[in-house]
Parts: structure tokens; C-alpha cells; sequence
């Protein structure tokens, strides 16, 4: 897939939705559903892709889609409001996974890591290989017939291999993606998945594609090869040009019991970077971008005027698309507002409906809110 290929679309008066009327219900859990459920690890986006192609092209509010040489889309809903900004709203459709990096006749496969997985975690796991996605699980030598000294030392990925069992071993190649086979479910409050990161950013996208304020031009980047570098993203800013960015991610939540080495309740939990149940979270400062304070301000008054819990993200380590966008042409301002989510980059991840909910709130109500004087005001 190369260049540009540009759908065109009537876009129809469209009545805007206010931002507290907006609800995360079954319509919204299904879609999820199938991002989750889909197969997409850097590089091989094109599932979740044609799930995002699926859901934007017919919308009333899109003025453009169209589909840029990495495989990012790119969606455009001009807005109608005298004078409106350029606001690019960016998440990323690949996952962490894994890839087949030899070829072998008994079902025994060796594999590599793409993207910031913990191999510790890796044993056991349940995976599906390639476009067929192949059954496989990834196997390591039981603990029982492992050696005293072995079993102090962590699992190396090379001491490991994805089992597809030799009836499917000429099914799969070297360079074949793979990924956990873990399937969404709904739990109460919660949902739990693989892949929320950044399936949960994708949804919200779609969601704010379909109630499109009319006071932005909102251009729409659903990135490719994030989890690898922030790469989509870079091309899709440099060819949207926008005025300021907002990137929706998924962010760990490290809101665990602090269990010592001693007494288990001993000490308080105080790097917990984000937690459940507390609304988005507003990034100030991660691994590659400072967030422009500007933006932050404008968020946060706007949570707080329309009555949205949010957090602050503990500065630290860990980044998002915004690291490569900001830096693009003559400098685009940028923010970070993430879902918070436990166990993320792992088999199954943790997180609940109403943060992404008020999430989807904040983000809309910001962009419904926001002026072009926002740019002229004092960065301090």
C-alpha cells in the first residue's frame, strides 16, 4: 500500500451532541470488542484498520478518509465554525506481539519480541500465529524439571518457542506476526482484554469522528507502528500540518498493594502513576515530550467546568505518538489524555467502562471549547 488514497464524502448538517450526553453503551462495548479481538501487532495493522475503514467511511460528519503510505489512516471532519483550529487527534492501532524468526518442521518455532513485552510473562501464554491466526502456545521447560539454579533465573525468550504442534508447522513462515490469543470480556465495571493499549484510544477516536464538534477542523490519524517508535505518527502530522494535537492512549495504572519484602502493608503505594476509577489522565511530562502547558490549562479547566474527574499521569518514563508529532515541521503543540489500565503490554489488561467514558467526555468537551487565541496566550 502506497501513497494516498483519498475517499471523498458529503458531509450533511449534522446536529452537535453536547459532551456530557455522550455514553460508552453496547454499541460502543461491541466495537471495542472486535478491536480488541483483532489481530494487529506493528507492522500488520490491517485488521483493526479495516475495522476503523468500516466505521468512518459512511459517517455524516467526514469530510475525507484516506489511507498514507505506512498504513496510517487518515480522517478529515471540517467543522463550520467561522474560524475553528486544526486539531489533529491521533491513536494508534498496532499492538505489542510477537514474530516467527525460524523455520522449523516439527511445530517448534523460535520468535522474537515486537515492541516493549516483558519475556518474564511470556511462558504459558496462548497466542495466534499469522493471517490464519494459527493456535499456538508459547513453551518453556516445566519448573519441575528445571534445576535449582534455573529456577532463580528469569525465562529467556531464547529458551522459549511457540508451539502450533506439527500438523499447522508448514502453515507458518519466518516474519509471521503473532499475538495473544486472549479473547475481551466484560467484568461488572471492568473490562479486560489484550491490546487495550491502544484499542481503547482507537474506539474513543471513532467516537469523537461521529459526534465531530463544528467548532474544529478535527483531523483524525489512526497511527500505525507505535508501539516500535512512533513512526505512523510521524508521517501522519507531517502530512496533516495540524495547529495543536491530542493523542489518546492507554497508560499504566500502577495502582497495585505495595507488597514489601516484609510486612505487606507497611508502606503506601506512592508510584502508582495513574489509578482505576479516577478519570483520564492528563500527561505533563513522559520519556519524549513535555506537554505543552497551554493545552494541559485548557483541559483541566474544562474538566473541572464541566464537572469530569481527571488525573494527573505521574511524570516519568514511558511515551506516546505526541513524542514524534510535536517535533514535526515548525512544532506542534501537544497533550497526551490516556485511559488509565492496568497489566498493560501483557497477555490481558484491566480497565474500567467509566474512565473511558469520561475520557470520551473530557477529550470532546476540549475540542468543543477550544479557540484559536489559545495559542497566543503565555506558555508559563
Amino acid at each position: 500500500m502506497t501513497g494516498f488514497n483519498p475517499v471523498e464524502s458529503n458531509r450533511s448538517t449534522h446536529s452537535p451532541t453536547s459532551s456530557l450526553d455522550l455514553r460508552i453503551g453496547e454499541e460502543q462495548l461491541n466495537l471495542l470488542e472486535r478491536l480488541t479481538n483483532a489481530c494487529a501487532v506493528s507492522g500488520d495493522e490491517g485488521e483493526v484498520r479495516t475495522i476503523v475503514l468500516e466505521s468512518v467511511r459512511s459517517l455524516p460528519t467526514v469530510s475525507e478518509v484516506r489511507v498514507d503510505a505506512l498504513g496510517s489512516v487518515l480522517v478529515t471532519c471540517r467543522g463550520s465554525a467561522p474560524e475553528r483550529m486544526r486539531v489533529m487527534v491521533a491513536a494508534h492501532m498496532d499492538e505489542v506481539g510477537l514474530m516467527i524468526t525460524s523455520s522449523a518442521d516439527d511445530g517448534f518455532f523460535r520468535f522474537d519480541k515486537v515492541g516493549g513485552l516483558d519475556e518474564r510473562q511470556l511462558a504459558g501464554k496462548q497466542v495466534l500465529v499469522g493471517k490464519d491466526h494459527i493456535p499456538g502456545v508459547i513453551g518453556a521447560k516445566p519448573i519441575h524439571l528445571s534445576q535449582s539454579e534455573e529456577r532463580k533465573r528469569a525465562i529467556s525468550i531464547e529458551s522459549m518457542r511457540i508451539d502450533v504442534g506439527p500438523e499447522s508447522a508448514g502453515r507458518v513462515k519466518v516474519g509471521n506476526w503473532a499475538t495473544f490469543a486472549t479473547k475481551f470480556t466484560r467484568i461488572g465495571d471492568s473490562i479486560r482484554a489484550k491490546a487495550l493499549d491502544d484499542r481503547l484510544g482507537v474506539a474513543t477516536l471513532i467516537e469523537l469522528i461521529r459526534h465531530a464538534p463544528p467548532e474544529v477542523d478535527l483531523l483524525a490519524a489512526f497511527t500505525v507502528q507505535e508501539e516500535v517508535g512512533l513512526r505512523g505518527a510521524q508521517a501522519a502530522a507531517y502530512a496533516l500540518d495540524p495547529q495543536v494535537a491530542v493523542v489518546l492512549d492507554c497508560t499504566p495504572a500502577n495502582d497495585l498493594p505495595p507488597w514489601d519484602a516484609g510486612d505487606e502493608y507497611s508502606s503506601e503505594n506512592i508510584r502508582y502513576n495513574t489509578r482505576l476509577d479516577c478519570g483520564p489522565a492528563l500527561y505533563v511530562a513522559d520519556r519524549s515530550t513535555l506537554t505543552d502547558p497551554r493545552l494541559l490549562r485548557h483541559f483541566i479547566q474544562v474538566a473541572s467546568r464541566s464537572n469530569i474527574p481527571y488525573q494527573i499521569r505521574q511524570p516519568g518514563g514511558g511515551g506516546t505518538d505526541a513524542g514524534s508529532i510535536h517535533t514535526q515541521r515548525a512544532g506542534i503543540p501537544a497533550i497526551s489524555i490516556s485511559v488509565p489500565g492496568r497489566y498493560l503490554h501483557t497477555a490481558a489488561s484491566i480497565a474500567r467502562i467509566q474512565d473511558w467514558e469520561n475520557t470520551l467526555r473530557l477529550v470532546h468537551a476540549g475540542l468543543t471549547e477550544l479557540k484559536p487565541d489559545l495559542l497566543a496566550q503565555s506558555r508559563q
